[in-house]
């Protein structure tokens, strides 16, 4: 314990006349940020795995099937076959960021993302909004849904499905 002088007065500390007093405190809850247009796409059901194709397994590693991703991120330089995704986890339901193969992607839509959870992960990867707006996000979604099933067809090129076929392309309507 530490003793003060007895004739030392106690210090206190003045209020100073620039500092603006806030009347509703600014936290994280309250901050509103401006929507983000992403591509949204499903993961596929099922997907054609192992030797020649002949296996199926539902979803990806990552992702149920079915779940609804954002694109946040493509590699244009590789032709789009790899893209950044933001979406809930398979096994913790917790949001997670991952590179994914556009084949097990499909139903690619442009939407505007208010989730501040997506909005912080998209940050984080380096997307800022500046880039992103409606019709660029159109013209994303466009140029995956051409390309995705292009992908799918070309990594199992030769390879007969097996029988019953669930994948999406046997799945999905002509």
């Amino acid at each position: 314990m530490t003793k003060q002088p007895m004739d030392a007065e106690p210090v206190t500390a003045e209020p100073a006349a620039e500092a603006p007093v806030a009347e509703v405190p600014v936290t994280a809850g309250t901050v509103t940020a401006e929507p983000l247009w992403l591509v949204a796409a499903n993961v596929v059901r099922w997907r054609r795995y192992g030797d020649g194709g002949q296996e199926l397994r539902p979803g990806t590693k990552s992702y149920r099937g079915g779940s609804k991703v954002h694109v946040v991120t493509t590699y244009g330089g590789m032709g789009h076959e790899e893209l950044t995704t933001i979406g809930r986890g398979r096994h913790t339901g917790a949001y997670i960021t991952i590179d994914m193969a556009t084949r097990n992607l499909h139903t690619f839509r442009p939407v505007a993302v208010y989730s501040p959870a997506v909005l912080r992960r998209a940050a984080a990867v380096g997307v800022d909004g500046a880039w992103a707006t409606r019709e660029d996000a159109e013209e994303l979604a466009a140029l995956l849904a051409r390309l995705a099933p292009r992908y799918r067809e070309e990594h199992w090129r030769g390879a007969p499905h097996p029988v019953p076929c669930r994948c999406h392309d046997c799945l999905s309507p002509a």
